[in-house]
């Protein structure tokens, strides 16, 4: 699994009323990508208290693997992407041993959690 971020955070969003976090990412990667995934799974949950512009925030982040149903997008250097605002952003592929306890992960947490999955060195 190489992770693909934006900005070092994953690519990712909110769950909608009425669906599942699991329905969620499929539906998330599709607005923000435009690309469909499958073998969708749940790695591990993460409680998150930050600070964001001076104001304090707190969420509960579902960490889920899948994969990309067109296997070419493996291949592609950055993936052009928007946020449901329309802000466009660069999604990157991060080779996990270039991933230390030094890298800036958000959110806090996911480091030690890949890390404990072994998906990490």
């Amino acid at each position: 699994m190489t992770p693909l971020l934006e900005s070092h955070s994953c690519a990712g969003g909110g769950i909608e009323f009425g669906e599942t976090s699991a329905q969620a990412v499929i539906r998330e990667v599709d607005e923000e990508l435009g690309l469909s995934i499958t073998d969708v799974r749940l790695l591990g949950t993460l409680e998150n208290i930050f600070t964001f512009a001076g104001t304090p925030g707190h969420e509960i982040v579902q960490v889920y693997d899948a994969k990309f149903v067109d296997a070419s997008v493996y291949e592609r250097p950055h993936l052009n992407a928007h946020e449901s605002d329309g802000a466009v952003f660069i999604a990157k592929w991060l080779p996990l041993d270039s991933i230390t306890g030094d890298t800036s992960l958000v959110p806090d947490g996911l480091y030690e959690l890949l890390k404990k999955l072994a998906l990490l060195d």
